[in-house]
């Protein structure tokens, strides 16, 4: 038995999601990111200290934002994996939940609305949701934001469950569309969240391309055989005389441009399957043309469906 997923606009047969290839997007939500509100707690105190003059927020958005497509737009062109990194604004009254890169961005609340929306449209699609990075988050935060997410999908999100299990076809006949991995501990307390280690997501922390690609072909051999999705995280890390050489450039101009091409030589060589690329993130995912890349890799697994049966 087989199952089918449109994605992109294509048809692909295999298995289990775990053996499927799938395109994702790094600090998905960075799309948008207000140079008006004060620096987020995951920037060290001196950044916090100098970004009280507006210049320097200016330059900081240049190298916070990874991504110029919304959610909607993402989704639209092939994106069913997102990184998602939220925070408290501290100091503000009650506990809502933003999303953050250096910068805050829009309110998770409002993330989740547009993605459900999505997913009311296209009730065979199926994505995954991978909060794994907190700050200024009590326990009180993570249950407003559960409590969130909850509200936002409800029967949509697929209970925790053996990975091997997950196809497509068990999400269409439970009327699921959404995994949500959980890096917190109070995972455990939510059957629809699952928990951060079964989205490992090793990341290279180079300005390297060539280091990355070698750090990625090394992650892939030493991934699990069962038992977990797995992330190739194909994204440049500025350093920061990264940043002081090239202030004004940014994050795209500097490191993205240029070298992806080069990564997206690297997705057309791998394979899709139990023991090749699962999901696979990028900075700008628009500037190349990974979800064609995509569904050219997944067609593969089409073929040796066809060959076997």
């Amino acid at each position: 038995s087989t199952w089918i997923c449109v994605l992109g606009g294509s048809v692909f047969l295999k298995l289990i999601m775990l053996g499927f290839f799938f395109l994702g997007s790094h600090d998905s939500f960075s799309y948008w990111v207000d140079e008006k509100s004060p620096v987020g707690p995951d920037q060290a105190t001196a950044i916090k200290r100098l970004a009280r003059i507006s210049l320097v927020r200016k330059i900081m958005k240049k190298w916070s934002v990874t991504q110029n497509l919304t959610f909607k737009e993402q989704l639209e062109g092939g994106i069913r994996y997102f990184d998602l990194r939220v925070s408290s604004k501290p100091g503000e009254i009650g506990q809502e939940i933003y999303f953050i890169h250096g910068l805050f961005g829009i309110t998770v609340w409002d993330g989740l609305k547009e993605i459900n929306t999505f997913l009311e449209q296209h009730p065979k699609e199926v994505i995954f949701l991978d909060f794994n990075h907190f700050y200024a988050m009590d326990d009180s935060h993570h249950h407003f934001l559960i409590n969130r997410i909850r509200s936002a999908f409800e029967s949509k999100l697929c209970a925790v469950e053996c990975v091997e299990y997950v196809t497509l076809q068990y999400m269409w006949e439970k009327k699921h569309q959404v995994l949500i991995f959980y890096h917190h501990p109070l995972y455990q307390e939510y059957p629809f969240l699952w928990p951060g280690n079964k989205m490992p997501a090793p990341w290279a922390n180079t300005t390297n391309v060539h280091k990355l690609l070698q750090f990625l072909e090394t992650t892939l051999e030493e991934r699990s055989r069962y038992g977990t999705f797995h992330v190739s995280q194909a994204i440049l890390t500025p350093r920061v005389k990264t940043i002081a050489r090239h202030l004004i450039r940014g994050l795209k101009n500097t490191l993205v441009h240029k070298n992806l091409p080069m990564i997206l030589n690297w997705v057309k060589e791998q394979k899709p399957g139990v023991m090749g690329v699962n999901i696979i993130t990028s900075d700008f995912v628009e500037l190349v043309d990974f979800a064609a890349t995509v569904i050219a890799l997944n067609d593969l697994l089409l073929e040796e469906d066809e060959s076997t049966s």
